[in-house]
């Protein structure tokens, strides 16, 4: 059975300043999400699901879901703030989405078989591809993580959320802890907490939100969701991220999740400023012929 890609792209893009979801990037014109789901198609998965909000559903449609629509069968499911237990009532002043565990939840009626989760701006390479599919063709009931080096996913404009992760001997992860505000420091970084700078080395293992399922991770997350909004639900900047109900479910010895190495290239989009390097990027990889100019079939 092939894997499905769920790829999450309802986030509002704040820090980004728009849509960055549909800005082009490549030297044809393409997003990000479309080397993502040309490198998901080269490397064995059956079909991809966009997560995203309705208000900009046609011209999602138009701008990416078309273009992918010739590489893998696509479908569509939106994440709404509305997609709530029907005991809970959503704040009045809520406008931020409940984040990236609940947008999996969004398509829960889409999944079926093993997948893997990925956020939409960011650029994991052929290589994390490769191994992710490999890892969830076999489906022996472990999720998976492909992890990155800090150092590598680093912004040079401004700060950055990243789950800091402690891999045991096994090969699993054993801890995933979110730092939220993560800032490079030399050849370190320091996480600006508000009760104090937290030192990292920058050689440490990190989840750039690419993750590896197996079905059963939607049940928890349901269950994980409503004990979410009980104790947080009522503040409106908190979110329901993917980190940290892993982390959870890891602690309580209801989930191993292997951690896949890859030691191709990661790059995002987190600051206006980090678009010309991402630019930069791409064009080279293109001119080593890792890439096409034009990724059409």
């Amino acid at each position: 059975m092939k894997p499905t890609l769920v790829l999450l792209a309802a986030g509002m893009g704040s820090r980004y300043g728009g849509l960055k979801q549909i800005d082009p990037v490549g030297p044809g014109g393409q997003t990000i999400m479309d080397y993502s789901v040309y490198d998901a198609a080269r490397a064995g998965f059956g079909k991809v699901v966009f997560v995203i909000r309705e208000s900009f559903a046609e011209a999602f449609r138009r701008d990416v879901g078309a273009r992918a629509a010739r590489h893998l069968p696509v479908d569509y499911a939106y994440q709404d703030l509305s997609q709530v237990p029907p005991w809970f009532t959503v704040p009045a002043d809520r406008q931020k989405p409940w984040g990236t565990a609940h947008a999996i939840l969004a398509a829960r009626q889409l999944v079926r078989e093993p997948f893997a989760a990925i956020n939409a701006d960011d650029f994991y390479g052929r290589e994390g591809f490769e191994v992710m599919a490999r890892h969830l063709e076999r489906s022996e009931g472990d999720h998976a993580m492909v992890g990155y080096v800090l150092r590598a996913t680093l912004s040079d404009h401004g700060s950055v959320a990243r789950g800091v992760c402690k891999v045991d001997a096994a090969g699993c992860l054993d801890t995933v802890v979110e730092h939220l505000k993560i800032e490079r420091d030399g050849q370190g970084a320091v996480d600006r907490q508000a009760g104090g700078d937290v030192r990292l080395t920058g050689d440490e293992i990190v989840s750039m939100n690419f993750w590896g399922f197996t079905p059963t991770i939607l049940e928890q997350l349901q269950v994980g969701f409503e004990q979410y909004l009980r104790a947080e639900g009522t503040q409106l900047r908190s979110e329901f991220l993917l980190p940290s109900i892993v982390d959870r479910l890891i602690r309580d010895h209801k989930a191993r999740v292997k951690v896949l190495r890859s030691s191709g290239t990661w790059f995002g989009v987190t600051y206006p400023d980090d678009k010309p390097k991402v630019m930069a990027s791409l064009r080279t990889l293109t001119a080593q012929g890792l890439y096409p100019a034009s990724l059409d079939p």
